[in-house]
């Protein structure tokens, strides 16, 4: 098959099941068929084509791509196109690697469903009546239904991992600072951290292989080598030490789900590795630290959408203030004004203290909580969500069942860990549960080989959707 073939398969199927999942917010047939051309070209022609060539792609579309409009699916950036290309995007193109189109998110990345997209809903391809996750719904969707071999997000709080275990596919959500963040519209910048969807472990480890490293155009980028970590997926596991955290498996996990993946921990036992009860005690403050500093953050960030330096500009205005509050009222949903709110509120004189200075501890507590773990074990392994997908609508007007939909995945972004969401099998609706694999920071490679040797020891990665439901 040629490149130009492999790119003209996604967008037929594109045409053919995108109406129903809504994953794409834009495509770029044309120009993706041309840089499939030139790949081809230079595989042809014997030129160095690079380790990810042909290999159509989607992109989340919070990460800014050069020419192709980048909305955040919001209202505010509904007519903004970079003019330049985020700091994965040349990385990727230079590897040889086809983007295809951009994905839908929750507005601003925030939510856990892609409702909250104002372009409209992504739905899962196992269940159309069912969210497919969020904020990466788009991506998750896309690989899932096999639109496309793999995918990019972003991960603030659990954003890949999330949607990744409920449509049934691999995310990884790298170490805070492994790849660069240059190009991504913020949400959390001490939070935020872009990773790969894909079908399998080796295509995420490949992925991973080129977006990551040093980026001097992003302070928080690490400088550290970057492993080959597809080439090192094959070292066996035995020995490894698999912690087991009682505190994700208390209450509210659905019995279906903890039953998956403790079946699936007990598949790593069989591999070799060896289960150690390990505790985080500040687990239980998670969510509330949280969503003290991301919506902190996040009102920060967003500060500079007023419809004067950037975003929507309302119109009839007779003064600065009333064209600012316009602006953004307009410009911004109902769950991206009610972060701002949160984070306005914590910042403000009075409440600093109490509130934001009081997370950052709890915060530096967690990130305590993981280093002592490592000690006593390699990888930790969890779930990823409580329960499986839930129905479209069914929590958009509760934000706090919303908020606990990433119970489990926050503290590793909060930590700055590594952590990766694989398929674990199904519930008694035929509906994805995922296993959570959370590393030591830089262990990549560590997490990759042992999901890698999870799914090559079950079928569970290989099952695709039917594209059922009543939409």
């Amino acid at each position: 098959m040629s490149v130009v073939d492999a790119v003209r398969e996604c967008t037929n199927r594109i045409e053919q099941h995108d109406a129903k999942i809504g994953a794409f917010v834009s495509r770029r047939d044309a120009d993706a068929l041309n840089d499939a051309r030139s790949v081809d070209e230079r595989i042809a022609g014997g030129a160095s084509s690079g380790p990810l060539a042909g290999l159509p792609i989607a992109i989340k579309d919070n990460i800014c791509t050069a020419g192709v409009a980048t909305t955040c699916s919001s209202r505010m950036l509904a007519s903004f196109i970079p003019p330049y290309d985020a700091h994965v995007i040349e990385k990727l193109r230079a590897a040889g690697a086809v983007i295809v189109g951009k994905t839908n998110l929750d507005e601003f990345a925030m939510g856990s469903s892609t409702e909250h997209s104002a372009i409209g809903t992504t739905r899962n391809p196992w269940d159309l009546d069912r969210v497919a996750g969020g904020s990466s719904g788009g991506s998750a969707a896309a690989v899932a239904a096999g639109i496309v071999p793999c995918a990019l997000g972003s991960d603030t709080g659990g954003s890949i991992r999330q949607p990744a275990a409920l449509c049934g596919v691999v995310g990884l959500k790298p170490t805070y600072g492994r790849v660069s963040r240059y190009g991504l519209v913020a949400f959390g910048s001490s939070l935020d951290q872009i990773g790969p969807f894909a079908r399998d472990v080796r295509t995420v480890a490949s992925v991973l292989s080129v977006i990551a490293g040093h980026d001097e155009r992003d302070s928080t980028s690490a400088d550290k080598p970057v492993p080959d970590y597809a080439g090192e997926l094959q070292k066996p596991i035995a020995g490894l030490r698999v912690g087991v955290p009682a505190e994700y498996f208390g209450d509210g996990l659905d019995p279906q789900v903890k039953s998956r993946v403790t079946e699936a921990i007990d598949t790593l036992r069989d591999a070799g590795a060896t289960l150690v009860d390990v505790h985080l005690p500040h687990m239980k403050y998670a969510i509330a630290c949280y969503y003290v500093v991301a919506t902190a953050e996040a009102s920060s960030n967003l500060a500079r959408f007023d419809g004067v330096h950037y975003g929507h500009r309302s119109v009839g205005h007779d003064n600065i203030i009333d064209l600012y509050a316009a602006s953004r009222s307009e410009g911004f949903g109902d769950e991206v004004k009610r972060r701002i709110m949160l984070g306005t509120y914590v910042l403000s004189s009075g409440y600093y203290d109490a509130y934001y200075l009081k997370a950052l501890k709890v915060r530096t507590l967690i990130k305590r909580d993981f280093e002592q773990a490592f000690q006593q074990c390699d990888v930790i392994a969890s779930p990823v969500t409580p329960t499986t997908a839930f129905r479209i609508g069914e929590k958009s007007n509760d934000p706090l069942q919303m908020y606990l939909a990433d119970i489990y995945t926050i503290s590793a972004n909060l930590a700055g860990i590594p952590a990766i969401s694989v398929p674990c099998g199904f519930d008694d609706k035929g509906l994805p549960v995922g296993l959570q694999l959370a590393g030591g920071w830089f262990e990549e490679s560590r997490l990759l080989q042992t999901a890698h040797t999870y799914l090559n020891r079950t079928d569970h990665h290989t099952k695709t959707p039917e594209l059922t439901g009543t939409n």
